[in-house]
């Protein structure tokens, strides 16, 4: 065949584009001599003119159309260039050869392959949204016979979906894996991705063991898959969201776009163009600064913006994503790519308007992850550790009063925020933080100190303004540091343990699940209104009033850190009348607990005013736990 600029227009965007009867190529190396598209696998190549591309000198982007082509074609671009020649895997490449890597080739990949199942979901609201973090990797997997295989090799995609009916029923509404796309090696946290538009291939399943995989996909779908449909790796990732749609569940991708790497190989986008002499200034995608053992995006450059942009979309738009997380905002920011990040949001937000973008930003101002430019970058919601390291704080018991918490009880509605999450709870060399089961009791993290304490930490970040992120194991009472490695047997998240084999962790399970569920019933647990309105140091007892503004729909939430039930206590209220005891977290230890400290299932604000509140009404609080109180 020989290439030809047929089908290459103006739009045609950058990669393998299936077209009427072939694929139109664009591969942008801007100091490139000649590009060649090398198709079939070749292991040696010789550069032939009939599979020359054609450069465009306005913008550095190489173009050809090859009739014939298909999708599972493999390929790869060899490059010519002023200090060197040699193969360039497709930085854009939606699928890499499953085996072989680096040294692989791409795939042209078929989008519309797959036959989605979700035409009639909607995508929850962002106050809505209750989000569940896991590390694919080493998340979930068993086999037939239900033995766990993660001691064995890296879990995958289709073992984490699952898991997605037990994700259903704990009440989550949406799901943020750490990174899925191609980096160095076997195992990783995944921020180190080589190749950004390509799956991950060691989440992925290879053809010959796709059989009994397809058979439980199709038991969680309306209308079965054929093999075909499942065998490519963009495919399983989209089976994942399709599965997690159709259980009612959103998708939140993490993405990096401050750096690529560590572990760039030669025929990574590193040096795309084979300059002469490569240094720290003449590398197309990259500026001369390092992060994180990787290297920066050259965010100043048009096509670089248009490469990370197009990677965002891809994941919005052919994964059917309804959201994103992005990684370190703050080294973007730092970096020179402000701009870059107001240019990325307003084009989402023009494109996909109900997309979740989510900013994992340190900056000295919050706030302007998410102000709308020019003041701000545009993000929707943006990372706080204002109630994080309050509650953490009082937890480890470090002579903090429960006024700690305060802050972050007032945080704004697009804060988001956690206890536990990837990077706070990692196994390394220093340790990070504890889960929160052993910062309560570091001796033994099942005793009444732990249980107790543990199950306030969660009801306050499920009861606060933000968007609540829990990380995986925390709603049964994970209490072990987590690794990436499968072969870390002893930092794998404990199913056995949750599923029966300990009592508490199952307990804790059922306390999670309904605290969750409770959220999602009470509005007012969602929304802005928020007024902290008495903090007793003396007693270790903060209270909420939360509400719906212009609505009502008045809840007041009680969190008790004292080891002794406290009874008679009088509260303020901001309503005469009968109060629902909706929840109690007493109730859960040994549950149904036989000693359960409460209030019959309400409380009557029949007294005089007090904190600030036109009513009151008295209550025992039981020690260490969380009361949420509804009027009826």
């Amino acid at each position: 065949m020989v290439a030809s600029q047929e089908h290459v227009t103006a739009g045609l965007p950058r990669g393998a584009t299936l077209v009427d009867g072939g694929v139109a190529f664009r591969f942008w190396a801007p100091a490139a001599q000649r590009v060649y598209v090398a198709l079939d696998g070749v292991f040696t190549y010789l550069p032939d003119p009939d599979d020359e591309l054609l450069r465009d000198p306005a913008t550095g982007d190489w173009t050809g159309f090859f009739p014939g082509v298909e999708p599972g074609t493999k390929y790869r671009f060899y490059v010519v260039g002023a200090g060197d020649e040699g193969f360039k895997r497709d930085p854009q490449a939606r699928e890499l050869e499953l085996y072989g890597y680096p040294e692989c080739d791409a795939l042209v990949v078929d989008d519309t392959s797959y036959p989605w199942h979700d035409q009639d979901w909607t995508p929850p609201d962002r106050a809505d949204l209750i989000v569940y973090q896991f590390h694919v990797g080493v998340f979930s997997a068993a086999d037939a016979r239900g033995r766990d295989r993660r001691p064995h090799r890296t879990a995958k995609l289709l073992d984490a979906v699952q898991r997605v009916p037990y994700l259903a029923a704990l009440g989550v509404t949406a799901v943020q894996p750490l990174p899925v796309v191609e980096f160095q090696g076997e195992w990783s946290l995944g921020y180190n991705g080589t190749d950004l538009f390509s799956p991950e291939m060691d989440y992925c399943v290879a053809p010959e063991a796709l059989p009994p995989y397809l058979d439980a996909v199709n038991e969680l779908l309306p209308s079965p898959l054929k093999f075909e449909q499942l065998a490519g790796q963009a495919n399983q990732v989209k089976a994942f969201v399709d599965i997690c749609h159709r259980y009612g569940v959103a998708v939140l991708f993490d993405v990096v776009y401050n750096h690529a790497g560590g572990g760039l190989d030669p025929q990574s986008l590193d040096y795309v163009d084979l300059p002469a002499n490569p240094g720290p200034y003449n590398n197309p995608y990259f500026s001369a600064e390092g992060w994180a053992g990787g290297r920066v995006f050259a965010f100043d450059r048009q096509p670089v913006r248009e490469y990370l942009t197009a990677n965002a979309r891809m994941f919005l738009r052919d994964y059917h994503a309804d959201g994103l997380r992005f990684d370190e905002v703050s080294v973007i920011d730092a970096k020179g790519g402000w701009g870059f990040c107001q240019e990325l949001t307003g084009t989402l937000r023009a494109d996909f308007p109900a997309a979740a973008l989510v900013a994992e930003y340190w900056g000295e101002i919050p706030r302007l992850a998410v102000e709308p430019p020019p003041v701000g970058m545009g993000f929707d919601l943006a990372y706080s550790d204002t109630l994080r390291d309050g509650v953490r704080a009082v937890v480890a018991d470090r002579g903090w009063g429960v006024g700690r918490i305060a802050a972050g009880l007032r945080s704004p509605g697009w804060a988001y925020n956690c206890l536990e999450n990837h990077d706070l709870v990692l196994d390394m060399d220093d340790h990070r933080a504890p889960r929160i089961a052993r910062l309560a009791d570091g001796s033994n993290p099942r005793s009444w100190y732990a249980r107790s304490r543990s199950r306030v930490a969660n009801g306050i970040l499920l009861t606060a303004p933000g968007v609540p992120l829990i990380f995986m194991g925390q709603e049964f009472l994970e209490d072990k540091l987590w690794s990436d490695s499968p072969g870390r047997t002893d930092r794998l998240v404990w199913w056995d343990g949750a599923l029966g084999a300990d009592r508490h962790m199952v307990d804790f399970l059922r306390f999670s699940r309904d605290l969750i569920h409770l959220r999602r019933a009470l509005p007012a647990l969602r929304s802005s209104g928020v007024n902290v309105f008495s903090v007793d140091e003396e007693n270790r007892v903060i209270a909420v009033h939360r509400w719906v503004p212009g609505v009502g729909a008045d809840v007041v939430v009680v969190a008790s850190f004292s080891e002794s039930t406290l009874r008679d206590y009088r509260l303020g209220f901001p309503r005469a009348g009968w109060w629902s005891e909706d929840f109690n977290s007493d109730y859960y230890d040994n549950f149904p607990n036989p000693e359960v400290a409460g209030n019959a299932g309400a409380v009557v604000a029949d007294g005089p005013p007090l904190h600030g509140l036109d009513h009151s009404a008295t209550m025992t609080i039981p020690a260490n736990a969380l009361l949420v109180f509804r009027r009826r």
